[in-house]
């Protein structure tokens, strides 16, 4: 009955890339005898041990639960030293070890969902004829792979040196990491498209714009940083003049083309974020000129209001003055009453004009002569 599972779930697997296969079989091991090439499944990593010792070279890809817990467990189950595991995963991004007879790398696996950016990381663990690939179940990346590795292998030139052939699988097992993170780029650049779309729509919330725009620069920030951190683990493998791969130049330069492609997309990413800081200063400008109308409208308020109220003032006044018993009361009252009302009126306008320039509200004049 098992049997008859493992095939309708093979069968599933050719139409998804292998994932629903992965699940079902944590561990997968491809394996280049001398006259041919055989792969095999298992949960149980030990399993592919008789396999890895007759065999010419080999690579195991296994799917772990919790990285930092169980990648030391399986490694040393394949026979690599604790010591290597340890120096790898104490680091948070990128790590190269070469202990001569053994070597690893520690390279960032990107992934995105929405704005959220995770690295996980990716264990690649080698010796003489082995190439141990260790990550979790949200690395989805060597599924693919896995559907053809045995013609991978194949196609590897009998005659070609051991070292020549671990080196250019290491290379393959690379770039399909490098490809995928690659794919992500894309991912983010759909959330720009749909941000600059929402720009464009004045009803859009000017707080909700705000914070979408610093996730997916946020997002892009960690992205860089995945791949940065890919170029330093890429550049160790590059110098580090390891005894376990190749010294050929072409193979090499297949390995400089990978930093390369890394660089490239750094700068496409790089390109981006500089798209998103303009579109923050667009919005800073938006809001600015919003702001600057609002004003204008109040500045137009204030002076009808002005001009009203000016209107209105003289007719008052001249309302008030005449109603006054003053007038009615002979000459003398008439002359000290309208003296006051002019000297009130000179005096009043005096210290509203000293205490607006005081204030630095008046406009300085130009001086001609500077």
């Amino acid at each position: 009955m098992y049997h008859h599972l493992a095939k309708k779930v093979k069968v599933k697997s050719e139409n998804s890339d292998g994932i629903i296969l992965a699940l079902e079989h944590k561990g997968f091991c491809a394996a280049l005898l001398r006259r041919e090439t055989t792969s095999r499944h298992s949960q149980d990593i030990s399993d592919f041990s008789p396999l890895i010792e007759k065999c010419a070279i080999a690579w195991v890809d296994y799917v772990v639960d919790d990285f930092r817990k169980d990648a030391p467990r399986i490694a040393e189950r394949i026979g690599f030293s604790s010591l290597l595991v340890k120096n790898l995963t104490k680091n948070s991004r990128s790590g190269y070890e070469d202990f001569n007879n053994e070597m690893g790398l520690l390279i960032p696996a990107i992934h995105v969902e929405n704005f959220e950016v995770k690295l996980d990381p990716l264990l690649v663990l080698i010796r003489k004829n082995l190439i141990l690939t260790i990550h979790t179940s949200g690395t989805k990346r060597f599924f693919r792979v896995r559907r053809y590795a045995e013609t991978l292998l194949r196609k590897l030139p009998a005659k070609m040196m051991q070292k020549d052939k671990l080196t250019l699988l290491l290379i393959r097992i690379l770039d399909e990491n490098n490809a995928r993170n690659f794919d992500y780029l894309q991912v983010i650049e759909e959330q720009g498209d749909k941000i600059s779309h929402d720009l464009s729509d004045h009803t859009t919330s000017r707080k909700e714009m705000g914070n979408r725009i610093y996730q997916m620069k946020h997002a892009l920030t960690v992205y860089l940083l995945g791949l940065w951190a890919t170029v330093d683990a890429l550049n160790s493998l590059r110098y580090g003049d390891a005894d376990l791969l190749t010294d050929n130049p072409k193979i090499i330069g297949r390995l400089t083309g990978l930093v390369g492609e890394v660089h490239s997309q750094i700068g496409l990413a790089e390109h981006l974020s500089d798209v998103l800081a303009s579109g923050l200063e667009v919005l800073q400008s938006i809001y600015n000129n919003q702001l600057q109308i609002l004003n204008n409208q109040l500045a137009m308020a204030v002076a009808y209001m002005t001009i009203l109220g000016t209107a209105l003032l003289v007719p008052n006044t001249i309302a008030t003055v005449m109603a006054s018993p003053a007038f009615d009361l002979g000459t003398d009252d008439f002359n000290w009453y309208v003296s006051l009302i002019i000297a009130s009126t000179v005096v009043s306008t005096f210290i509203a004009w000293f205490a607006v320039d005081k204030m630095g509200l008046l406009p300085k004049r130009y001086d001609e002569n500077k």
